[in-house]
């Protein structure tokens, strides 16, 4: 039954990206969808590129066993600050002026805002960099999952997962991607709703359950009774930290951000906000709620030995095969979608904005798709072979990877980005200024962590405090540096005052 269920969703997946090679003639196409994504199909992508197995197994796995119950506040902020949020500030200042300024990517829109094409490069750099661990945690967390459900080896569930994503990215771009990521999406969401349910009642029921919880202890962690069934849990420091870097983090993160570029009208952007909190609402906040009983299941799971990231799948080890195929499609569902997403990202910046008139003269269209293209493969096979090595070195835990390229890339660009689609003062330095502290802090904390400051070993404490940093820094640079070119940042900002006719039931008027 395994099987067959899986062998269907790869067809489905294989033949969406062959029906939508025609979307893919162009990079226009290829990359955006021609800007011409309906709200649905937008805010689903949003969605599933938001939540992959790094947030099923590595999060709510080991954030549901350090705070218990609390750790849904985390879903909660990812469906009010990550998604509706993100939506409501960023969402049509996004598409107007990105836009304007004919850009397809962040860094190019970086370049173009500020005309400064150095500012691009470094940025395309960054995210490249920064999105292959990201890419490496997506396996890590699908091969739990296979191995309990198959009995299958870590390297057969990465290089199934590479082909089959290579091959509908490849063929139908960000088109495919989207249809893909609507039908991942409602599997997730009938998904993660019927695991919940049933993990509960094998415990008795969600009372029994809580009653369950709030009887564990654990003096290493505290001594308050009853502290993981608790509102805040244990740790309420650390666990605002969580929902800064899991929360705030898609406003600067390139995979998201872009998919705001790709919105067909106003309409989409308010069918899209409301769309894509609901599903974070559901999806995150159930995966970190299954995962706030994780303790109940301590008889069974040795964290010692196996990881963090072993909770989630002995959680759910117990189920009926046919429930078992569904977590499987799931998880599989949420880390194809993001990764998908990941190389989409990837190569395309690292064609438009690196190699393109820097490295490769008077590059046509053609030549771009070609590039684009080839690029999905490199990087798909890079991040493969990094997932590999990283399974058998010391950093076993997804939350660190995730926590680096998370921080990494968020501490860079959040700030930037946010203060040039609404403040005309942000002048280049403050840019430069965000670039070198985001992505210096994470470098630090992946190779000198134990002489780092207690709170800032931590990659998901270190990733919160460059993106709340960021804040800080770009205004105050921007203040003392040299004012940028008042004519062109004039003209820039006069998009979002050009006249629009709409319908009187849109509004009344004068």
């Amino acid at each position: 039954m395994k099987l067959v269920i899986l062998i269907a969703y790869f067809i489905v997946l294989i033949g969406i990206g062959m029906y939508c090679r025609k979307n893919s003639t162009d990079v226009n196409g290829f990359v955006l969808g021609g800007r011409s994504v309906g709200p649905w199909l937008t805010a689903f992508a949003y969605g599933t590129s938001y939540f992959s197995a790094v947030v099923f197994v590595g999060y709510a796995g080991q954030f549901g066993w350090k705070y218990g119950i609390a750790a849904t506040w985390a879903g909660i902020g990812n469906a009010i600050i990550g998604s509706l949020l993100a939506w409501v500030v960023l969402g049509r200042r996004t598409r107007i002026m990105t836009q304007h300024l004919d850009s397809a990517t962040m860094p190019q829109f970086f370049g173009e805002r500020f005309q400064n094409p150095a500012l691009k490069i470094v940025a395309s750099v960054i995210i490249f960099i920064f999105l292959i661990p990201y890419t490496a945690s997506l396996y890590n967390g699908l091969s739990r999952l296979f191995g309990m459900a198959f009995n299958i080896d870590y390297s057969v569930c990465i290089i199934l997962m590479s082909v089959l994503t290579a091959i509908y990215v490849i063929a139908g771009g960000y088109m495919a991607t989207a249809i893909n990521d609507f039908i991942q999406g409602i599997i997730m969401l009938f998904g993660i709703v019927t695991i919940i349910a049933a993990v509960l009642m094998s415990k008795g029921g969600f009372i029994a359950a809580l009653h369950g919880l709030a009887e564990v202890s654990d003096e290493t962690v505290s001594t308050a009774p009853g502290v993981f069934a608790s509102f805040f849990g244990p740790d309420p420091l650390n666990l605002m930290f969580v929902v800064i870097l899991t929360s705030l983090g898609t406003w600067g993160l390139p995979q998201m951000v872009q998919k705001f570029y790709a919105i067909k009208n106003e309409s989409a952007i308010q069918k899209g906000t409301i769309i894509s909190t609901i599903f974070a609402l559901v999806v995150a906040g159930g995966c970190y709620f299954l995962g706030g009983f994780g303790r109940l299941f301590s008889d069974e799971i040795d964290v010692a030995a196996n990881g963090f990231d072993s909770i989630i799948p002995t959680m759910l080890s117990s189920l009926s095969p046919a429930l078992i195929a569904l977590v499987v499609i799931l998880v599989l569902s949420a880390s194809m979608s993001t990764l998908s997403s990941l190389v989409l990202a990837s190569s395309s910046t690292l064609t438009i904005d690196f190699l393109k008139d820097n490295f490769i003269k008077k590059m046509s269209d053609k030549k771009q798709l070609l590039m684009i293209r080839v690029l999905v493969l490199v990087f798909i096979a890079i991040s493969a072979i990094l997932a590999l090595i990283q399974y058998k070195s010391s950093v076993t835990f997804i939350a660190q990877l995730m926590g680096v390229s998370w921080g990494a890339l968020a501490g860079s660009f959040l700030a930037p980005f946010l203060y040039s689609l609404y403040w005309k003062k942000t002048t280049v330095a403050s840019c430069w200024a965000s670039f070198i502290f985001g992505s210096g802090l994470m470098i630090v904390n992946m190779f000198a962590r134990p002489s780092l400051p207690t709170i800032l070993q931590s990659p998901i404490n270190a990733g919160a405090i460059a993106m709340l940093a960021g804040l800080i820094i770009v205004p105050v640079v921007s203040l003392i540096t040299p004012k940028p070119n008042k004519q062109f940042v004039e003209e820039t900002f006069a998009c979002y005052e050009k006249p629009t006719e709409v319908p009187q039931k849109s509004s009344l008027g004068k």
